[in-house]
């Protein structure tokens, strides 16, 4: 059976199986180094090309097959987001957001990280909307707040696979040396929903709405596009904005609109808690596999002493 693993597929904005060795070494370099270094390759993605602020640069990851010799082999799958900044392409969810809820261009406007709850007790801001798009008028504002979601992966961190790309030479990478699995889970009951619990309903108050922006496959792993998805923005809290990503001639990751629909925040919140409990058989099965002593032995010095 072919093995496949998640590994590294975009890197501080380039694609990686197109990197050749020197350039993978240093990147790898650069990954492993003081975050004062880190800080001078600048992110493509975002307006201004700031310098890259994600720990070891990995922008998106990718499942692979390993070839005969041990590397990195065939793709499977789409690539899956594992930084904020990636989203930010040519700023297509704020383009793609103003044409939704009626927006033209010249009268688009777009703020960053607005607070949004202040501490009861220090008065400082105690959370924030990732982005507000806006637009003004003589007698009001009509404004949608934009939220964006990356996956987090689980497994161990990337350090030791940049350890073994710096000391690789082949002409390709080699193969991750640790299993890691983007963690739907995490991203979204764990830690999306709760955004959205506290933010929607408030925003629902206000008379405005929340969007929220995931790729293809963090939706896939919520359940997809519903039976008879809505374009209505009267008919829920949140527009949910899906984006996937492509290559263009040049082998380049492209950002592209692949879908939307307006759901409401109780729909939104079935699909992110959307799990069922395993089988009793299935849960023993696992339980026995992960059990390990506590101590070696009776008697052991690192065991505990016994009342008398």
């Amino acid at each position: 059976m072919v093995a496949t693993r998640f590994g590294i597929c975009e890197w501080y904005g380039k694609p990686f199986l197109g990197l050749p060795p020197n350039d993978r070494q240093a990147l790898a370099d650069t990954a492993l180094s003081e975050r004062e270094e880190r800080r001078q390759i600048p992110c493509p993605f975002q307006t201004g090309t700031p310098p890259c602020r994600k720990s070891g640069g990995v922008c998106t990851i990718q499942r692979y097959r390993q070839d005969a010799d041990g590397q990195i082999g065939a793709e499977e799958g789409n690539p899956v987001v594992v930084c904020p900044a990636r989203f930010s392409q040519d700023e297509l969810p704020i383009r793609w957001l103003a044409e939704i809820v009626g927006f033209q261009p010249d009268e688009t406007l777009l703020a960053r990280e607005v607070a949004f709850m202040r501490g009861t007790r220090t008065d400082k801001p105690a959370g924030k909307i990732d982005l507000v798009v806006a637009r003004t008028s003589s007698r009001d504002i009509d404004w949608y707040g934009l939220e964006i979601q990356a996956v987090y992966f689980s497994g161990r961190g990337m350090r030791s696979d940049f350890e073994s790309i710096r000391s690789s030479t082949n002409a390709r990478p080699p193969f991750p040396d640790a299993i890691r699995r983007p963690d739907w889970r995490s991203s979204s009951a764990k830690r999306l929903m709760p955004q959205l619990q506290i933010k929607v309903p408030t925003l629902r108050r206000w008379g405005s709405k929340m969007a929220v922006v995931v790729d293809r496959q963090f939706f896939e792993s919520i359940g997809g596009p519903s039976p008879n998805p809505s374009h209505d923005l009267g008919d829920g809290d949140i527009v949910w904005m899906v984006v996937d990503l492509s290559r263009d001639d040049a082998g380049n990751l492209q950002l592209r609109r692949a879908h939307w629909e307006v759901l409401t925040l109780e729909d939104s919140s079935d699909k992110l808690l959307a799990a069922e409990t395993v089988r009793r058989d299935q849960f023993l099965d696992s339980l026995t596999g992960k059990l390990r002593p506590v101590w070696a032995h009776k008697g052991s010095a690192n065991a505990p002493h016994q009342q008398s």
